[in-house]
């Protein structure tokens, strides 16, 4: 095997990421010699992104529920039976994929990533590919699996349009980028079971849990559902199917610059997935792997609901994903959701430690962004059109210094000529900074204002001077979160 080696140095996830510590077990550190990463301008495309949007969407969101999990965590087998009919239900009239880019795009979203299929197995895309055994949760003496025959799609709901289709084709047409969210365990294919959280787990499982990923918190009742093992054939059906999916995602509908792939499968299939990882990578070379359930030959990872404290250990690209609402999927209650202004000092934090910043948001069942999460989002879209020169395909200043206290985040300009301070509160009529010498002569301004600003360098420190006429909030460009543009010296 070869260690995979860039100009940023080895490719590897923190030692402290949460997934990656998940699948060490089984994952090799270092990936066999005839897989290939993305290239590095794929790598350099990524960074530029800065901000995108994540889309929960699914049976769930007809139930107001979050994503997949109560399939898990709580439903009794009749719920659990009825969840799996709701896709005759699925019928989002309004759904408008045009719309939906239009609205990313004028709030300067630059890349969206979608549900393909969740944890549920219902797919929103058109699969030709179909389930041949599933749980019937209320056969008589107790959930049994049953034959069937069914894509389980989009294709099968009243709605029958190819949803991921539609949100590609209109994303390419405005440059937006694709991230395919794909997830690895299906729950209603009983082939997976055992795999990665599956809701039934086969007798193997008892005495080997470690060959089915990370499902060992789901074995304690009411949960534990122990049904027959699979046989040699219904695994290989399995990665058939599974492998088949992805196959059609990256075939049929155009440039796919991410998949995102979630949980894992575990050790068992892990020779054929990377198998698998290889073949894709020869139907789109520059594909971006999320890096969930397998390890460093993902090309980049996500940390999930939190920020992190500074930047992150690694060469590989990383994103925060993070929730708008207190669910993945869609949320009713309007007072659950976080404003713009949270999504401005989140966005201001993550780049200035290297990151991309990824905001998670559920439509309804009919296919429309709640009140609340579209004001959040049109807020920041406001901001980014006065902004975005400091957020945009800029980069992390070299070590410490993407920071200076609480409230100020640098990041400079790939070129390095430029850096940009970002002050999420006020800074009253003087600005001060110690890690920033301005180059002889040049010009500093505050973006949105055209006026240059008076500044002096003295031996400690960069004085900026702020007018008396920006000291009154309604002739700011904008209420919250100022940049200044700096020609940098050194």
């Amino acid at each position: 095997m070869t260690q995979v080696v860039s100009d940023r140095g080895p490719h590897r996830l923190p030692e402290n990421e949460q997934q990656y510590q998940i699948v060490r077990y089984y994952i090799e550190d270092d990936p066999v010699a005839e897989y290939q990463h993305a290239s590095p301008e794929a790598c350099e495309s990524f960074r530029d992104l800065k901000y995108g949007i994540r889309i929960h969407w699914g049976l769930y969101s007809l139930g107001h529920t979050e994503a997949s999990w109560p399939l898990v965590l709580s439903m009794s087998d009749q719920q659990r039976q009825e969840y799996q009919q709701l896709y005759q239900r699925f019928n989002p009239t309004d759904f408008d994929a045009d719309q939906w880019m239009r609205f990313f795009a004028d709030n300067g979203l630059r890349m969206f990533a979608m549900t393909t299929k969740h944890h549920d197995g219902f797919s929103l895309f058109d699969t030709r590919t179909r389930v041949k055994q599933r749980v019937n949760w209320t056969a008589p003496g107790g959930p049994k699996i049953e034959d069937c025959d069914i894509a389980y799609s989009v294709m099968d709901s009243p709605l029958r349009r190819d949803i991921v289709k539609e949100l590609c084709d209109a994303a390419q047409r405005r440059g937006i980028k694709v991230d395919l969210y794909f997830s690895h365990p299906d729950w209603y294919d009983a082939d997976f079971r055992g795999f990665a959280f599956h809701p039934v787990q086969p007798q193997e499982f008892l005495e080997h849990p470690e060959l089915y990923g990370n499902n060992t918190g789901f074995l304690d009742p009411p949960r534990k559902t122990i049904v027959p093992n699979t046989t040699a054939a219904q695994t290989a059906r399995m990665m058939q199917r599974y492998g088949d999916q992805l196959r059609e995602l990256l075939t049929g509908y155009g440039k796919v610059d991410m998949i995102c792939f979630d949980q894992c499968l575990g050790p068992k299939i892990w020779p054929e997935l990377r198998r698998l990882l290889i073949e894709l990578r020869s139907i789109q070379p520059d594909v971006m792997f999320r890096a969930r359930g397998i390890g460093n030959y993902g090309d980049y990872y996500t940390p999930e609901d939190y920020f992190p404290d500074g930047k992150e250990p690694t060469s590989v690209p990383w994103f925060v994903v993070h929730r708008l609402a207190k669910i993945f999927a869609y949320d009713p209650e309007a007072s659950n959701y976080r404003d713009g202004a949270w999504i401005i000092s989140g966005l201001i934090d993550t780049v200035a430690k290297g990151g991309n910043l990824m905001i998670a948001l559920g439509p309804d069942e009919h296919g429309h962004f709640h009140p609340r999460g579209i004001e959040a989002l049109e807020e920041a879209g406001r901001w980014l059109a006065i902004n975005g020169e400091a957020i945009y395909a800029t980069r992390p200043r070299d070590g410490t210094l993407w920071r200076e206290g609480d409230e100020i985040r640098f990041t400079r300009s790939k070129d390095g000529r430029c850096v940009y301070a970002i002050c999420r509160t006020w800074p009253g009529s003087v600005l001060r900074l110690q890690s920033v010498r301005a180059r002889p002569g040049s010009v500093i301004q505050m973006l949105g204002v055209s006026q240059p600003l008076t500044w002096r360098q003295e031996a400690d420190r960069l004085i900026v001077e702020l007018p008396d006429g920006l000291q009154q909030e309604a002739r700011r460009p904008c209420p919250h979160a100022w940049a200044f543009r700096i020609a940098a010296q050194g």
